[in-house]
């Protein structure tokens, strides 16, 4: 599966020249899923909740800081890298948490098939 030309068209210019992104998908920063259910609910994630773009490449992954008004869907800045070997699943659910740069993530169901192909493809050691 492709990942979304939007998330590839705004997330490249943030990556090193050359990279090539595989995968890319949404994710959103809570402590705990409770807190990320309440604030995703009522609308009140502007407070605390971090918006993540994560771009796949062959190389790393690239966790990227996005607006909130966006969704996530509007990176900015490079936050960090994480080994591309690292493990993204497995999902359940509608949402599922990661770790990325030691937070807990939160992703919605609908890029699932971006972090399986992650996975299936991520280097083993």
């Amino acid at each position: 599966m492709a990942p979304r030309a939007d998330l590839v068209e705004r997330a490249t210019p943030l990556l090193p020249p050359g990279s090539v992104i595989r995968q890319a998908f949404i994710a959103q920063s809570a402590p705990n899923f409770g807190y990320f259910i309440i604030t995703y609910l009522t609308g009140l994630t502007m407070f605390r909740n971090k918006y993540r773009c994560v771009a796949v490449t062959d190389d790393a992954l690239y966790v990227l800081e996005s607006t909130k008004l966006s969704g996530g869907a509007d990176p900015r800045s490079l936050v960090g890298t994480v080994p591309r070997s690292t493990r993204l699943g497995p999902t359940s659910g509608h949402w599922t948490e990661i770790d990325l740069l030691g937070e807990r993530h939160w992703v919605h169901q609908r890029f699932y098939e971006q972090l399986a192909e992650a996975d299936r493809e991520r280097p083993t050691a």
